[in-house]
């Protein structure tokens, strides 16, 4: 080069000769291509600026990580190391820094370390990071023979035995960050399990064997098939393709295939809807069949480079059976044709799996013999009477089931066993608060049942481990679990289509009287649990009567229980969370107290309440008739809606202050451990219940619950159950006082109500929106009351904006059940009012309320 361009005409160049390259490989079939062709791009670019300071010819420009592979995606970091012979000094590091400097003015996004040989090598030995980084390295400028020594000093120095264990606990802590989930709906496919990183792994051990990274080379050795190599290639570049495509439509490194991207994905790869699927579903199976390839076959390549690590040579071998063995902790058939000649072996093997207490893990050739034989699994094979009994045996073991099922799943063969179950593997749902494909969800429920009976995690949800102890045939439970969902994606109620596929296996399999007819009840009723806490009132003795008769008996209850609970942990992070899992356990409490007595009426229900509030209020050393005065200006509905501890903390707050002229703002932590329970008491005026939810809505703060509450004297005695997201470390002490102080004032101050602004829907809501609804109806026990139910995207100001509507028809709020399944709002509100015996005039309320849903 005659003459050195400058920082600024490298920089266009670069830009253009890259937005050449996006043109050139628009297809996005042509990944790889793109991959070199854009490292080769930046390699010229950095050595043309390198050459700019003339540095010495030992003072080493080198490729490191990703980069280092020759391969780069649009928006990857480039990781460089500057490697001096030396310690550098300030005349050299001021030149390389501005080296680095120019890198960033032309746009290039750099990791760099300026490191000595020595430095390189120490660090190494302190960091598998640094040293998987080094294990992938590429001269870009300096002495070869420099750079030659270097890597074998690099190599010298890795163990293969500490690196291989350290890249799996590596691999185990990723996992465990996605909770070893691979079909989540908007999934890393980078980082998650069966993505990216997963192939680099394989990449990384077998460097650090020296046995190079290319999928033919380890077929030629024997460790995969020419059709795995070829099913992992495809694998490979349709996640590399779609990480290609994601990082051009984001303009960044983006690895999450979020909902924003997922249509434009779909129109880039030429996709389109169809009756059955829209483009970006195509789009996702694609993923998830590729990563399920990467999530099969990766394991066996992992234990078989462990086998070349860790010699096999005297390792014991002990027979099981005629049909499998145990070499070391490894469960393998004793025979290559084992799956052939016995195909109900493909169900012994995890069955044996289980039982095997000293059994760690499936042997490859194994689980890739179990993948060429699953085809065997037909009609023939479910309608063996033996396979029938060995599957139910699968649910009876006392460990793995979990680890078993997973397997299953992912070499295909429960999917085989139950064809429904094969239908609803990798199927999304666009409810916008399960966060995984069907499968997935239902593993994670029936994990989560599992949990409950291991001794292990009794810390985590100490009653639902007692009840599970105690749970007759616990199995029940299970499969109850492993059908639940089922019936989705064939149209129709999915708890109703479900229930006839349980009905017929649990008819077709040898289980328990009592278990066939409990299985497909829960497969029906699984959601009916969930609905009664958080849209009905869980302490009215009228709710628990009608729950306890359709619930039946203990064990139902129980069983119900404990799938509800497992199956709303199994759907997101966002919608498990402690206030509904109090919700739950009370409705589980107080429906066991009516089944063991069914004769408790709505006057030993306030006794009883009464008499345990005075209990407690004696223990805070009130005089006897201290309450009197305040409860005669409370009517039944308080005491059947509030329990005693509530009405004891009440009475102590209010006893002294019942005419009070100032509002009364008590606020404490919650029961639950996790938000506060606010006690509001001041004379009633009709925006009263607007105001308040204004005042959370502003401060950041969820409403779970609100009991409504007036006095015959005229006061309104609300208490609000409330969820701080982000409190940025401040205590709760301090958060209490905020609350008394401030919402206590805005209440005095009685402004103007202001209406809720315009809020930003979140992007969930944006791809998928929901639909809003309302509806006003006559409280099914009839009275005065009615119900107000409402379902719309969750959004900032959405409380306030019905209250406000209902204040301003003057409906009078008894009881509000809050109730946020991800960005879904459901709703409820006991009301009462003039107007509600007119039916034009309930329509214009539905219409107003439905005017505020839409607005966003």
């Amino acid at each position: 080069m005659s003459e050195l361009r400058s920082v600024g005409q490298i920089r266009e160049h670069h830009a253009a000769q890259k937005a050449a390259l996006r043109e050139r490989f628009s297809c996005p079939q042509r990944a790889a291509p793109l991959l070199r062709a854009l490292a080769q791009l930046t390699d010229r670019t950095l050595q043309e600026l390198w050459q700019r300071h003339d540095f010495a010819d030992d003072t080493l420009l080198v490729a490191v990580g990703g980069y280092g592979r020759g391969e780069l995606f649009p928006h990857s970091d480039i990781d460089l190391l500057i490697l001096l012979p030396d310690q550098p000094s300030a005349a050299a590091l001021e030149k390389l820094e501005i080296f680095v400097g120019e890198l960033w003015d032309i746009g290039l996004e750099v990791g760099h370390s300026v490191r000595t040989m020595a430095d390189c090598l120490s660090e190494a030995e302190k960091d598998i990071t640094v040293q998987t980084a080094l294990l992938e390295c590429r001269c870009l400028s300096g002495d070869p023979a420099r750079f030659a020594q270097f890597r074998e000093a690099v190599y010298q120095h890795i163990d293969p035995k500490e690196f291989f264990d350290a890249k799996l606990l590596e691999q185990q802590a990723r996992y465990g960050k996605f909770e070893n989930a691979t079909y989540k709906l908007e999934p890393n496919l980078k980082e998650a399990p069966g993505g990216l990183r997963d192939l680099h792994l394989i990449g990384w051990i077998a460097g650090a064997l020296g046995l190079g990274h290319d999928w033919r080379k380890l077929a030629a050795m024997g460790m995969l098939t020419r059709e795995e190599s070829q099913s992992l290639r495809h694998a490979e570049r349709v996640l590399r393709t779609i990480r290609i495509q994601l990082h051009w439509i984001a303009r960044r490194r983006e690895d999450r295939i979020l909902w924003d991207y997922q249509h434009q994905l779909a129109s880039d790869f030429k996709l389109v809807d169809n009756e059955r699927q829209r483009a970006s579903e195509q789009l996702m199976a694609q993923y998830y069949l590729a990563a399920r390839v990467v999530g099969q076959l990766t394991p066996l390549l992992v234990q078989a480079l462990r086998s070349r690590i860790y010699s096999q040579i005297g390792t014991d071998i002990t027979p099981l059976n005629e049909r499998f063995q145990l070499r070391g902790s490894s469960l393998e058939i004793a025979a290559p044709d084992v799956f052939e000649k016995h195909p109900s072996a493909m169900l012994e093997l995890f069955l044996l799996y289980e039982q095997q207490p000293y059994a760690t893990d499936i042997a490859p050739e194994t689980l890739r013999a179990l993948w060429h034989a699953r085809s065997l699994i037909d009609d023939d094979f479910r309608a063996d009477p033996a396979n029938k009994a060995m599957f139910i045996d699968l649910f009876r073991q006392p460990r793995g089931l979990t680890h078993s099922l997973r397997a299953m799943n992912r070499y295909g063969v429960l999917g085989r066993y139950l064809p429904r179950f094969g239908e609803i593997v990798g199927r999304m749902q666009h409810d916008l608060f399960h966060v995984y494909t069907v499968d997935e969800h239902t593993l994670m429920v029936l994990r989560n049942l599992r949990r409950f009976a291991m001794p292990a995690f009794t810390h985590e949800y100490p009653f639902c481990s007692r009840l599970t102890e105690e749970f007759e045939r616990p199995e029940a439970l299970y499969l109850s679990a492993l059908f639940h969902d089922i019936g989705k994606g064939r149209g129709g109620d999915h708890s109703t289509l479900g229930e006839a596929i349980a009905e017929k296996f649990c008819a077709e399999h040898p289980l328990h009287p009592d278990d066939r007819a409990l299985i497909p009840w829960l497969v029906q009723q699984h959601l009916v649990m969930s609905q009664v806490a958080q849209k009905q009132d869980v302490y009215d003795p009228d709710v628990i009567a009608d729950f306890a008769k359709r619930v039946g008996d203990q064990r139902r209850l129980t069983a119900l229980y404990l799938l509800t609970v497992a199956d709303i942990r199994g759907t997101s992070p966002k919608v498990w969370n402690a206030w509904k899992a109090k919700l739950l356990e009370d409705l589980f409490k107080a429906t066991q107290r009516y089944l063991n007595s069914q004769n408790i009426g709505v006057r030993s229900w306030v006794e009883e309440r009464q008499e345990e509030a005075l209990r407690l209020l004696r223990l805070y050393g009130l005089r006897p008739d201290a309450h009197e005065a305040f409860w005669k200006q409370l009517d039944t509905v308080y005491f059947l809606r509030n329990e005693a501890r509530e009405i004891a903390w009440h009475t102590r707050q209010l006893f002294t202050r019942l005419n009070t002229d100032e509002p009364i703002v008590r606020a404490r932590l919650s029961e639950t451990g996790e938000g506060l329970q606010v006690l509001v008491y001041t004379k009633d005026v009709p925006d009263l219940f607007a105001r308040i939810c204004a005042f959370f809505e502003k401060a950041g703060y969820s409403i779970f619950d609100a009991h409504i509450q007036t006095t015959r004297h005229g006061y309104a005695l609300d208490s609000f159950y409330v969820y701080i997201q982000d409190h940025a470390g401040q205590s709760y002490r301090d958060l209490i006082g905020y609350v008394e102080y401030e919402l206590a004032t805005q209440i005095a101050q009685n402004a103007p109500l202001r209406g809720p602004g315009r809020s930003r829907i979140s992007r969930q809501q944006k791809h998928f929106p929901i639909r809003p609804g309302v509806s006003i109806r006559p409280d099914e026990r009839g009275g005065r009351y009615s119900i107000v139910e409402i379902v719309a995207g969750d959004r900032a100001g959405l409380l306030s904006a019905i209250a406000s509507i209902l204040a301003t028809h003057r409906l009078e709020i008894h009881a509000a059940k809050i109730m946020t399944l991800g960005e879904r709002a459901e709703d409820n509100f006991v009301v009462s009012g003039n107007v509600l015996g007119d039916e034009r005039a309930v329509r214009q309320i539905e219409g107003e309320i439905l005017q505020a849903l839409q607005a966003a």
